[in-house]
């Protein structure tokens, strides 16, 4: 039942600018799942859910995951100034930077938030990135080589 609840609050803030735990509740209550405002609070607790602002001015609930343009245009920023070469084998991704870079231009891309990538590590001047397939290493790949000539 918990995870069932829990997910449903998932979709519920991922459809809908929820404000409160009291309209959480609510909307909750219409999908016949009957809970205290105590099991609400220790729900977003766990699920680590957050206030963003949203398009409307006002502070709602989600993951904090969102993916946002600013990030984006940050992350390309980093990129043209750290990033020598880009390549991938299999559903590796190896991202040669100049020394020093490695890190900043690793949290970028961790930023971007892109469902194919499982982990990254980055050392002084190497960045690898894991990817779900073959087929996700090289879109990303690509991606990150358009960002670079943008």
């Amino acid at each position: 039942m918990k995870k069932r609840r829990q997910a449903k609050i998932l979709e519920l803030i991922s459809s809908n600018d929820i404000e409160t735990q009291e309209e959480l509740q609510d909307l909750l209550l219409e999908y016949g799942f009957e809970v205290t405002q105590a099991t609400i609070s220790r729900d977003i607790k766990e699920l680590r859910l957050v206030k963003d602002l949203s398009s409307k001015g006002r502070y709602v609930y989600s993951t904090g995951k969102k993916r946002n343009d600013h990030i984006a245009s940050r992350a390309g920023g980093i990129f043209s100034e750290s990033i020598i070469s880009i390549d991938y084998a299999m559903n590796i991704i190896v991202i040669k930077c100049f020394a020093g870079m490695a890190n900043a231009a690793c949290a970028a891309i961790d930023s971007m938030g892109h469902d194919e990538i499982l982990g990254t590590i980055a050392g002084d001047d190497t960045i690898f990135v894991l990817c779900r397939t073959q087929e996700s290493a090289e879109n990303f790949t690509n991606k990150l080589r358009m960002m670079l000539n943008a």
